[in-house]
């Protein structure tokens, strides 16, 4: 009989499961803090368990995490990893040292669905959700490589569009967080979206702590929707309606990521714009310079022009950061994350 792989399994489920083989609830617990607070997979290992019920789940199940088929590392310390998926599939994964504290950027789905112009996950295509598992794998591959200690932030600004996969990024979401599991504060977890205006008001509902990130790009619904086609659907002053939802819901102040492309949104009649609609929102503003993406037709503006543009967008919202790329010489900075060995769909 073909043993069950338990990655993935959430503190809920390994209850049932014990339910399931005749156990107390408890023991659900002990399993799942084993697996992934301890990141012990033998279960033979797994001492406050009776023998009995070890020697059940030796012969029923197994605990295998994702594999990783290349890694590399930048000049900046960045470091990329490449993983295989059973059904030879790849994601990448992003570990972005930053002084003391590291971030980890982590994938939701293989390929993108959204076909947003200026991104290499995009030209992809959709291949799937990744499961709980595979977005959890990610992680523990990380500190088993590394330690406890190896990650201080997740974000989920990896490959695909996180809220797409709902369930699945909150079943993860709820391992990673958990005390008996990776222990990571919700409050250091952040969820970056394009914009599905539905899906950040059941975020925001879902009482899951933690910050939402928007890309935003564009401050009118004509540009936005000529770089990222998923504007079409929801035009930006609904965006900000649950934008504004969330920040108040959560009681915390929402990013927007702003991503300049030298000539089309970088002029005072952008940070105008910009500073119209995103007035009244408790939030933050990252400005980040365009990455370079193959043949793509975009341009990245000097780095004058992006210091100029968060200088004088700053009096007009309530907090700008340029954020710095990272990994560019490993094409592992935003935007750029394709899996090379997929094929564009």
């Amino acid at each position: 009989m073909e043993r069950i792989n338990l990655l993935g399994r959430t503190v809920a489920e390994m209850q049932n499961l014990m339910l399931e083989l005749g156990e107390k609830p408890f023991k659900g617990r002990q399993l799942f803090k084993w697996l992934y607070n301890s990141l012990q997979p033998d279960f033979q290992q797994m001492t406050d368990l009776s023998l009995e019920l070890r020697r059940k789940l030796s012969e029923q199940y197994i605990f295998e995490g994702i594999q990783p088929k290349k890694k590399s590392r930048s000049r900046d310390g960045t470091e990329k990893i490449l993983f295989s998926l059973e059904d030879g599939n790849f994601i990448e994964t992003v570990l972005i040292p930053d002084g003391p504290k590291t971030t980890v950027c982590v994938s939701s789905q293989a390929g993108c669905a959204l076909g947003c112009r200026f991104c290499a996950t995009g030209k992809i295509g959709f291949k799937r959700n990744l499961t709980a598992g595979e977005i959890v794998g990610q992680l523990l591959f990380i500190r088993r490589q590394y330690g406890p200690e190896s990650f201080q932030n997740i974000v989920f600004m990896g490959m695909g569009e996180p809220l797409m996969n709902f369930s699945n990024l909150t079943a993860a979401i709820e391992i990673i967080s958990s005390e008996l599991g990776l222990s990571l504060s919700a409050k250091k977890i952040t969820v970056s979206t394009v914009g599905l205006v539905p899906k950040i008001y059941e975020l925001a509902d879902s009482g899951l702590k933690v910050n939402l990130a928007i890309s935003l790009h564009a401050a009118t619904d004509d540009k936005r929707r000529a770089i990222m086609p998923v504007s079409r659907g929801y035009l930006l002053l609904e965006l900000m309606d649950a934008a504004r939802y969330f920040a108040l819901k959560r009681k915390k102040r929402v990013t927007f990521e702003y991503i300049l492309f030298e000539g089309f949104n970088d002029t005072m009649e952008d940070i105008q714009a910009l500073s119209n609609l995103i007035k009244g929102i408790p939030c933050k503003i990252n400005v980040l310079a365009y990455n370079p993406v193959g043949d793509l037709p975009y341009s990245r503006p000097s780095e004058g022009k992006l210091n100029e543009f968060g200088r004088l967008l700053y009096p007009r919202a309530p907090a700008v950061t340029i954020r710095k790329s990272r990994g560019l010489d490993i094409d592992a900075a935003c935007g750029q994350l394709a899996g090379k060995y997929l094929k564009a769909s």
